[in-house]
């Protein structure tokens, strides 16, 4: 019998605190982070208790600041950014590098804080810490070219993202605006990253970055953050529902915005035959437990190619390996490889749970179930936020996993006999982010692509949000607002000249780039 897992010393929750306080006193104090307004750390708010998706122990919780106090903040960020605009383009490239350094000098202090705040496996926590890093250092080679004729914006641009890449996403997008000319504002999200982008941004203020960091309920601070008169741009990552509310407020006040928001993203099988590379490719599909915006949890399948598709799934998605981020069977061990660890919380587990509990009911049929005795956890574990893999064939049209995103280890398969049928069922959300087509013929991929209502479609491969030149929007509701990547994302924070149309999907034209 082997001997129990153990947790690999030095990674405690505790160990990563401590090192928070010892990198930046300023902004932690040993029994929570602060809020960052007007240029200074401030102990204000009411933090909340946290737990971590991990195993349950408790976390640093968000201090949640009350809307007048968000207010004075967003004022005084408008100070900052009216100093900020005029600071010279070289002098912003030499701060923003040296607050990449600064990065990159805790690059694991901030890996293991996603890990402990959002339960992302080693992998993929250092993956999201350096995508950040990498990308914006991009941007301060050769933003020169892209700031030719453009101007900072009248006032700080407004971040709202969810919890699942606080780096990557989020810190990315903030350094690549104040790079651009703009004061920043962002909200932390409320399921977690408090620390992780408290550390990031304690790094950042330091260079001389104007940067804001609130922490508060979306439903008190919303009103600040988006419809303030002060703010120059919202940018906005999240759900449909929240998201279509920002929607209404900022094309109401005419405001800049950039809104991603949620699709269901969809994988089509269409006279196929290259199982081997199909099969190498589904581990990587769960990367993270699909909760990233360019997961795909839907396979569209040519009925006829059904048993092929299984033979190539099914193996695949049986090997997935889950578990504790930081359990290893010897203390000298490195840390797992996992393919993904806990969903974000105990909630969403469940919530998760009853979905695929009621599309089976509904009629739905289950061809594969992850099974606990497979994962790889500690000795008595709290293992209430981790849900194992699902397969359905046929999710009931009544059921959540029909139409929309699981954001959760859920995959979800439709049969098609036509292309018609493969194309409905690929559209099913109102647009998506990416998709991908797998099929043998080019002439066929050539003319069923252009109806997959997807920004990105790939050719027998996932595509992804991308880095550095690389553009990014979505089709339909996934989408609102400027789209982004490359210098795109420059062009969306910044004034062009009069007249000017970005990229996008707004209320009165859509613009491909």
């Amino acid at each position: 019998m082997a001997a129990p897992l153990v947790r690999k010393p030095g990674t405690g929750w505790s160990d990563a605190w401590a090192r928070c306080l010892a990198a930046a006193p300023e902004a932690f104090r040993d029994d929570r982070v602060l809020n960052l307004h007007a240029a200074a750390w401030r102990p204000d708010g009411r933090p909340l208790p946290a737990t971590s998706p991990v195993d349950g122990s408790p976390v640093a919780g968000a201090p949640r600041l009350d809307r007048g106090t968000a207010h004075r903040a967003v004022r005084a960020a408008l100070d900052q950014h009216r100093a900020w605009r005029h600071v010279p383009l070289e002098e912003r490239r030499a701060r923003v590098a040296a607050t990449l350094d600064a990065l990159t000098e805790h690059r694991e202090l901030l890996a293991l804080l996603l890990v402990w705040e959002i339960g992302k496996p080693w992998r993929s926590a250092q993956a999201d810490v350096d995508r950040a890093i990498d990308g914006v250092r991009w941007y301060v080679d050769g933003i020169g070219p892209m700031l030719t004729g453009r101007a900072p914006l009248d006032g700080p641009v407004s971040n709202i993202a969810s919890w699942n890449y606080p780096m990557s996403v989020l810190a990315h997008a903030m350094l690549i605006q104040a790079l651009a000319g703009n004061a920043v504002v962002a909200k932390t999200p409320t399921d977690g990253g408090v620390a992780c982008l408290t550390l990031a941004c304690a790094l950042a203020a330091r260079e001389g970055l104007p940067v804001t960091l609130l922490s508060g309920s979306g439903g008190e601070l919303s009103e600040v953050l988006v419809r303030a008169p002060e703010i120059g741009c919202v940018s906005f990552v999240g759900g449909r529902d929240t998201g279509a509310a920002v929607a209404t407020a900022v094309t109401d006040l005419g405001k800049r915005h950039v809104l991603e928001q949620e699709g269901l993203n969809t994988w089509g099988i269409w006279n196929f035959t290259d199982w081997k590379t199909f099969t190498a490719l589904v581990p990587k599909l769960f990367d993270y437990g699909k909760q990233r915006c360019t997961a795909y949890p839907r396979f569209v399948v040519q009925r006829e190619l059904f048993d092929e598709f299984l033979t190539a799934y099914l193996p695949a998605v049986r090997a997935l390996r889950i578990g504790h981020p930081l359990a290893v069977s010897d203390p000298a061990d490195p840390l797992p490889e996992l393919d993904f660890g806990p969903v974000i919380n105990a909630a969403k587990a469940k919530d998760l749970t009853d979905q695929v509990a009621e599309a089976v009911d509904r009629g739905a049929v289950p061809l594969h179930r992850g099974r606990p005795a497979d994962a790889r956890f500690l000795p008595g574990q709290d293992t209430s936020s981790y849900v194992h893999p699902v397969t359905l064939l046929n999710p009931p049209r009544s059921s959540p996993l029909h139409h929309a995103e699981p954001f959760g280890p859920v995959d979800t398969i439709v049969l098609a006999d036509t292309e018609a049928e493969l194309l409905a069922a690929m559209n099913a959300s109102n647009g998506a982010l990416v998709a991908t087509l797998s099929t043998d013929d080019e002439a066929t991929f050539a003319r069923l692509a252009p109806q997959i209502r997807a920004f990105k479609v790939g050719h027998g491969r996932p595509r992804s949000r991308g880095d550095r030149d690389e553009l990014f929007g979505g089709f339909g509701a996934s989408w609102r607002g400027a789209f982004v990547g490359g210098e795109l994302l420059v062009r969306a924070v910044t004034r062009g000249p009069a007249g000017e149309r970005l990229p996008g999907n707004f209320p009165e034209y859509q613009l491909m780039p």
